[in-house]
């Protein structure tokens, strides 16, 4: 399963060796210069803890009232019939965290838009290289993105195009031309990796361009983590009991992009939003992607033996996965697909109240990935759910049309008294 990155990139088979992976030896000197890197430490998700309070069960078939997990925890029972922590509860303690970084930097009246940083001599012009090798990459794979990343401020949109490199080689890791050869342990070593580079020693050139990025912006190391823990996923997991189950899933794979990227983008001055509200919006648009990638390719998973979509709902559909490997259209298909789409949507829904929250030079190609996104559904739909054999995308002319509608909703300034008030922040 590719990872749906917020930015919209396919994957290629040739990207793992466009990417330089060996792109080693003049970082030498470079790595050993950046020691102070920053990279604070967060527990890992997937722990079970024993819950003291709950909120109301959410509905998560597809009500565009769909309850966010804000103030206090979700439980569910585990077979040991003790209460656990589930997996959205979870994710949003990782979304309180990451906002926590950046308003603790905002309180010490730090400058969030970039830190200063210690040249060494010989070291910028290496640097430099360095992001424009990551923009090359984001232009090659990720054209809309990149067209859009283009009205940012320098700073912001070189550490935009770091992160989206690194994001697309984690995910070429299980998912590229090599994945087959792929262990454990081989994702061990990149997890070691990215830890290496957090702390100021960058294995490679676009190591070297996330390295400087992450001493400049207030990012955290964990959502980078958890990515790789989705990765591991991929390893040994081909199906999802619950829908509870494949939202960490996306959540690994997909949501960490929006942690990752609200640092570098940043939230609007005007903005009456909180910072955790804004956060849990991104993570929404990644889970909204990655649902969206789920729907669209079932033919091409189940050909590989693997079913994302939750096996409980598949039973009460009246549906199992052998319905799947024979993709056969079905009145029954029909009616779980619509349930699956609008569960998708609402988390487009709950997304776009978090874009116009953002900087303003930042919301259009997170506008321009949103809308053409959330249009693979109804690409789904007019193929009358056919995801088996026919794979649904968005046309050319349908994207130039959305671009600028995207940039026009990009204008649209931060409501002062919207759904997103600082009401979380007294």
């Amino acid at each position: 399963m590719s990872v749906a990155l917020i930015w919209v990139a396919p994957p290629n088979s040739e990207l793992c060796n466009r990417l330089g992976f060996l792109e080693t030896t003049k970082f030498a000197d470079l790595s050993n210069s950046r020691s102070l890197l920053r990279a604070s430490k967060i527990k890992n998700l997937g722990k079970k803890h024993k819950c003291k309070s709950c909120y109301m069960n959410a509905d998560f078939r597809g009500s565009n009232n769909r309850k966010k997990p804000d103030f206090v925890s979700r439980v569910v029972a585990n077979p040991s019939e003790e209460l656990t922590v589930s997996s959205e509860q979870l994710v949003y303690d990782v979304v309180l965290k990451q906002a926590a970084l950046v308003k603790e930097q905002m309180r010490n009246k730090e400058d969030v838009e970039v830190k200063p940083d210690i040249v060494v001599p010989g070291t910028l012009g290496l640097l430099s290289e360095a992001y424009d090798r990551c923009g090359e990459v984001c232009a090659e794979y990720a054209k809309t993105f990149y067209l859009g990343t283009l009205l940012m401020t320098p700073e912001r949109r070189k550490a935009i195009w770091a992160i989206y490199v690194w994001c697309r080689r984690t995910d070429e890791l299980v998912d590229g031309p090599n994945a087959s050869h792929i262990t454990p342990k081989a994702l061990d070593r990149w997890e070691s990796r990215l830890e290496d580079l957090f702390n100021g020693r960058p294995f490679d050139m676009l190591d070297a361009a996330l390295s400087d990025t992450v001493c400049k912006f207030p990012v955290d190391i964990q959502p980078f983590k958890d990515m790789i823990e989705g990765m591991r996923m991929d390893l040994i997991k081909s199906r999802y009991k619950t829908f509870d189950e494949l939202y960490l899933y996306c959540y690994y794979v997909a949501g960490t992009v929006g942690l990752m990227s609200v640092p570098i983008m940043g939230i609007a001055p005007e903005s009456q939003a909180t910072t955790e509200s804004v956060y849990n919006a991104a993570l929404a648009l990644g889970i909204a992607n990655q649902l969206t990638n789920i729907l669209r390719d079932v033919g091409e998973d189940a050909r590989r033996g693997r079913v994302y979509l939750p096996q409980d709902e598949l039973a009460q559909a009246g549906l199992s996965d052998e319905d799947i490997f024979t993709g056969k259209v079905t009145d029954k298909w029909r009616a779980f697909m619509k349930k699956q789409i609008e569960r998708a949507r609402s988390f487009f829904d709950e997304a776009q109240q978090g874009v116009t929250e953002l900087s303003s030079a930042s919301r259009w190609p997170v506008w321009a990935s949103l809308l053409l996104y959330r249009q693979i559904l109804d690409e789904i739909e007019a193929n009358d759910y056919n995801n088996f054999t026919r794979r649904a995308y968005v046309s050319k002319p349908k994207k130039l049309v959305s671009l600028p509608v995207a940039y026009a909703k990009s204008l649209v300034p931060p409501s002062r008294n919207g759904a997103l008030s600082k009401v979380m922040d007294l």
